[in-house]
């Protein structure tokens, strides 16, 4: 099925979560935020958000420095 991450469109597997998405995106285990259709998705809820076709997905890297 057809998303879009940060605006790029992607295929992936119907039935895929939000856990299944950061682990292919190999994200790290802190620092990042992702949002589903501009809502947050919490980190303890990533393995159970179900993706969808056409959903818009934001995956944001926090930024360290000043």
């Amino acid at each position: 099925m057809k998303i879009y991450i940060n605006q790029k469109e992607t295929e992936v597997e119907t039935g895929k979560t939000v856990g299944d998405l950061a682990k292919a995106q190999n994200l790290p285990e802190n620092g990042v935020a992702i949002a589903v259709n501009g809502k947050l998705v919490q980190r303890k809820d990533w393995v159970d958000t179900e993706l969808k076709e056409n959903d818009a997905v934001l995956i944001v890297n926090a930024a360290y420095g000043g």
